[in-house]
């Protein structure tokens, strides 16, 4: 007789999905703020996520977390440089979302998975499959389709893209985990948001407390916990499912924004721009079947 198959940590997929969902929707949240200049609302979003995440961080194990970075002089340099990846990603992102372009954002990270194996080869020296390589060739075509029809280079999915590829590189070598990290990074970033809040409030384009409305100001410390909350399941459930099934789900996100873009959002999304995101799903179709399908293999 076989093996039973092992069960799958329900809470575990639970919270992973539940990350993917919030992280989807997230344009109809910044879509409320869109009166807002969209540094005022990512200098916002880091302030009260540093002040929710270093809040839960010194709850729950005081400072411990912080003295094992700072034993690190890498990790702590490295951290560094990811807080200003991760933050040019935000900006980036909500900017995308308030200005009509949706759907280029979700193609940023339907691409970004690909960028990873590419990052994967140049700077890990990791291997590719003979289908691997077709699947980023083909992926390479969608993009390139793309930049034709529409005259420019997706610039914005390239931007969100890389940004993003590059601050998972650097985080996977650094040993440290995901919310102590997004803990340093936010202690990095935070002067820096706090200063630029400051200069908002000063006649600036700042909407906080004396701006448009109580509801702004809510939205605005919401961000914080928005940006958290999600992050901190996503690290919940990665370690109690597979990383196969986390490959698959991640998905959910770019597919919920793109849905968002063109049914809520009236952004275009004619034949020759599906084509282009045909090539790339079929692109990242091949590769999710050949990984899975060696992934059995070896078990």
């Amino acid at each position: 007789m076989s093996a039973a198959a092992p069960t799958l940590d329900r809470r575990g997929v639970a919270a992973t999905v539940g990350a993917f969902v919030v992280w989807g929707l997230f344009p109809l949240y910044w879509r409320l703020l869109q009166h807002v200049p969209s540094l005022q609302i990512i200098a916002h979003r880091v302030v009260w996520s540093a002040v929710l995440v270093v809040g839960w961080l010194c709850l729950r194990e005081r400072g411990a977390w912080l003295r094992r970075i700072a034993a690190q002089p890498r990790a702590r340099a490295t951290l560094a440089l990811t807080s200003v990846l991760i933050s040019c990603n935000w900006g980036l992102y909500i900017w995308s979302v308030n200005n009509g372009h949706v759907v280029e954002a979700s193609l940023g990270y339907f691409i970004n998975p690909l960028v990873n194996v590419l990052l994967g080869v140049l700077v890990l020296r990791e291997r590719l499959t003979r289908l691997q390589w077709i699947a980023v060739a083909v992926a390479a075509g969608g993009v390139a389709w793309l930049t034709w029809q529409a005259g420019r280079a997706p610039w914005i999915a390239l931007g969100l893209a890389l940004s993003f590829g590059a601050y998972g590189l650097l985080r996977k070598l650094v040993q440290v985990d995901a919310v102590s990290g997004l803990g340093m990074e936010s202690v990095y970033l935070f002067v820096p948001a706090l200063a630029l809040v400051a200069w908002g409030e000063a006649g600036h384009g700042g909407a906080f407390v004396h701006g448009w409305s109580l509801g702004t100001d809510v939205l605005l410390v919401l961000a914080g916990a928005v940006t958290a909350l999600p992050l901190l399941g996503f690290a919940y459930g990665v370690r109690r499912i597979p990383l196969s099934l986390v490959g698959l789900l991640q998905y959910i996100a770019p597919t919920l924004q793109l849905l968002l873009g063109v049914l809520v959002f009236g952004e275009p999304f004619g034949l020759e721009r599906a084509l282009g995101f045909a090539l790339i799903w079929a692109a990242l179709g091949v590769f999710v079947g050949d990984s899975l399908w060696r992934g059995r293999r070896r078990g």
